[in-house]
């Protein structure tokens, strides 16, 4: 797929991820089916891709996180320490537990509606999405740290990328 290219393309040259495609594209230039100026097209517009995906991910992460200051009136350093500590969601909230799960679901309820609208969802998968929504979100909000399970996590350590839920 175009994003696995993209990766590839973009991490050539770290720990030789992208060296297939590198040696494809240098292949097609060896042959004449492309100039080295093509290539380097591709190159760029692939690392502007992963760039602008890079920059997207952390923008949404950023209002995810800004969700969760905001409803329990911390300051984000707070909230990294004390998920840092082990603490859970749940337990940082207090209180405010059932409305941070509110703002969560409203928060991820909104990004799904917008997605339908841009046309990167069908609104057969948004209502799938929104279907569990309150209870995946509860779940996260009640989670510790290293306390994932599933897909790529090794015993329930799993490393994660900060607070989420």
């Amino acid at each position: 797929t175009l994003g696995s290219v993209t990766g590839a393309v973009a991490h050539d040259g770290k720990g030789n991820r992208g060296a297939g495609l590198t040696t494809i594209l240098g292949g097609l230039v060896a042959k004449g089916t492309l100039t080295q100026a093509q290539v380097d097209a591709i190159t760029k517009a692939m690392e502007d891709l992963r760039a602008a995906g890079k920059a997207a991910h952390d923008a949404a992460r950023a209002a995810h996180i800004k969700v969760i200051t905001d409803t329990l009136g911390i300051t984000e350093a707070d909230l990294t320490a004390r998920m840092k500590a082990g603490e859970s969601l749940a337990t940082i909230a207090g209180a405010k537990k059932d409305a941070l799960i509110a703002a969560l679901v409203a928060f991820h309820t909104k990004q799904i509606d917008e997605a339908v609208t841009a046309g990167k969802m069908t609104a057969d998968q948004a209502t799938i999405l929104k279907a569990n929504l309150k209870d995946r979100v509860t779940a996260g909000v009640e989670r510790a740290k290293g306390d994932h399970v599933g897909f790529g996590h090794k015993g329930g350590k799993g490393r994660g990328h900060g607070p989420r839920a």
